[in-house]
C-alpha cells in the first residue's frame, strides 16, 4: 500500500507549471467566480439585508404588520358586502321568476336580510 497523496485533479502544486491543468483550474475559479456571482444577485433581488435590517427594529416591524392588517380587513369587509349585496339582488331576481319552492326560500331570506338592514 503507497502512502503517497494522490494529487488534486484540479489545482496545482506549488512549482507545477502544467498548461492543461492550469486551463483547467481557470475554468473552475471562473465557474466558481460566477455562481459567487449569481449568489450575490440573487441575495440582492430578495432584499434580504432590508429583511434582517427589519428584524432588528422589533418596533418597526409591529408597525408594518399592523398598517398590513388594518388594509386587510378593510379589503375583507368591503369584498364581503360587495359579494352580499350582488346576492341579495340575484336572489331578489330570482323571486320574480315566481319558482314554486325556490322562490319562497329566497323570498324569506331577503325579508330577513332587508330587516336586518333595516334595524341598522
Amino acid at each position: 500500500m503507497s502512502n503517497k497523496l494522490k494529487p488534486r485533479k484540479y489545482f496545482l502544486a506549488p512549482g507545477e507549471n502544467d498548461s492543461w491543468m492550469a486551463t483547467k483550474q481557470n475554468k473552475v475559479l471562473q465557474s466558481l467566480e460566477d455562481k459567487v456571482r449569481e449568489l450575490a444577485i440573487n441575495t440582492e433581488k430578495m432584499k434580504l439585508a432590508e429583511y434582517v435590517d427589519l428584524l432588528d427594529k422589533p418596533y418597526k416591524l409591529m408597525y408594518i404588520n399592523l398598517i398590513s392588517g388594518i388594509a386587510r380587513g378593510f379589503g375583507i369587509a368591503i369584498g364581503f358586502a360587495i359579494l352580499g349585496a350582488i346576492l341579495v339582488l340575484i336572489l331578489q331576481r330570482l323571486v320574480s321568476l315566481n319558482l314554486p319552492l325556490i322562490g319562497d326560500f329566497i323570498a324569506d331570506l331577503v325579508k330577513i336580510v332587508q330587516l336586518q338592514l333595516g334595524k341598522q
